[in-house]
C-alpha cells in the first residue's frame, strides 16, 4: 500500500502566484516572468542581550522563537568583549531564524493576518522602511502578539526584528509587492 501524499501550498504562495505576479506584470509591464519580484527570505532577529547572566533566559527565548517560526534558530554570539556590559567574547546574546519557501509564506500568512492586529495601538506599518534595494525591516516590541506563545508560560517579554528580503529591484516595485500581500501600511 502506497501512501497518498496531498500537495499542500500556503494560501499566500497561491495569492502570489495566482493574483500579485499579473498585477506586478501589468503595473511595471515586465517583458520577462524572471523580471517580476518575488518574496526571497524573511529573516526574523532576537536580541536576548539581558539576558547575558542567565543562560535560561537565552533558551527560553530561544525556545519561543521557534515555536513562532516553526524552525530551530540559530545562536548569535558576541564578537568582542565588552567589560561595560558584563559581556565576553562568545556569550549568546541574540538569536535569529532564516525563513525560506513554504515556511517562510506560513511565517508571512500569520504575521499579516494575527500577530499585527493584536499589536497594541497599531497604526500601520512605516511605509519608508525599505532600504533602497528592495528589502523590508519592521521591529515588534512583543513576541506575545503571536499565538503561539502562551502568555501565562513566559518569563519576559522580548522584541524581534523582521525582515523581508525581495527579487525587487527598487524600493516601489517591493511596495507594491508587499502592498499585494495585504501588508497593512499607514496612510
Amino acid at each position: 500500500m502506497a501512501k497518498t501524499e496531498t500537495a499542500y501550498t500556503p494560501r499566500m504562495k497561491t495569492e502570489y502566484l495566482e493574483r500579485i505576479r499579473a498585477a506586478l506584470k501589468n503595473e511595471f509591464s515586465y517583458s520577462n516572468e524572471m523580471q517580476i519580484p518575488r518574496l526571497d527570505k524573511i529573516v526574523v532577529n532576537m536580541g536576548i542581550g539581558e539576558a547575558v547572566g542567565d543562560s535560561k533566559k537565552s533558551a527560553a527565548a530561544m525556545k519561543d522563537l521557534a515555536a513562532i517560526t516553526g524552525q530551530k534558530p540559530v545562536p548569535t554570539k558576541a564578537r568582542k568583549s565588552i567589560a561595560g556590559f558584563k559581556l565576553r567574547e562568545g556569550m549568546v546574546i541574540g538569536a535569529k531564524v532564516t525563513l525560506r519557501k513554504d515556511r517562510m509564506y506560513e511565517f508571512l500568512d500569520r504575521l499579516i493576518t494575527v500577530a499585527l492586529p493584536r499589536v497594541k495601538d497599531f497604526r500601520g506599518l512605516k511605509a519608508t522602511s525599505f532600504d533602497g534595494r528592495g528589502n523590508y525591516a519592521m521591529g515588534l516590541r512583543e513576541h506575545l502578539v503571536f499565538p503561539e506563545i502562551n502568555y501565562d508560560e513566559i518569563d519576559q517579554i522580548w522584541g524581534m526584528d523582521i525582515i523581508v528580503c525581495t527579487t525587487a529591484k527598487t524600493d516601489d516595485e517591493a511596495r507594491a509587492l508587499l502592498k499585494g500581500f495585504q501588508f497593512p501600511f499607514a496612510a
